[in-house]
């Protein structure tokens, strides 16, 4: 996949990092939007819509949850458990740094996120709209 960011001109790790991030967000999306569709599915509610703040709401709370369990089962296992308190933003930073160092990240992600979608329609709540609007960079 090509190096999607107009400025070609940063050192090759900062274009892994961003790499990175966009994978995770997109990956982290994927689940929360699955997870969002699937609570509506076991409730008879209809499908979410992009432009319904409710939904948009809805799916945030999906980001955040799903954001606290990886926060909480994905560290190095020689490593200090770290805080889940705070925000979303130094949560998903941190599952890059994760992402980065962890050998086994993807595969650990993925037990994750089937362990998340087979919870309950309750355990995120609710979800907003696009990931990456609310981790902007910049």
């Amino acid at each position: 996949m090509p190096f999607r960011h107009a400025n070609r001109a940063q050192n090759l790790d900062t274009r892994i990092e961003h790499e990175i991030r966009e994978r995770l967000e997109e990956a982290i999306d994927f689940v929360c939007l699955e997870a969002l569709v699937k609570s509506r599915q076991a409730s008879g509610g209809a499908a979410p819509a992009a432009d319904n703040a409710a939904d948009r709401a809805e799916y945030e709370a999906h980001v955040s949850a799903f954001l606290r369990l990886l926060t909480a089962e994905l560290q190095p296992t020689d490593a200090p458990r770290v805080a889940t308190d705070g925000d979303d933003a130094p949560r998903l930073t941190r599952q890059v740094a994760l992402a980065r160092t962890l050998p086994d990240y993807w595969q650990r992600f993925e037990a994750l996120s089937a362990r998340y979608l087979a919870q309950p329609a309750a355990s995120g709540g609710q979800r907003g709209s696009m990931l990456a609007r609310l981790f902007r960079r910049g």
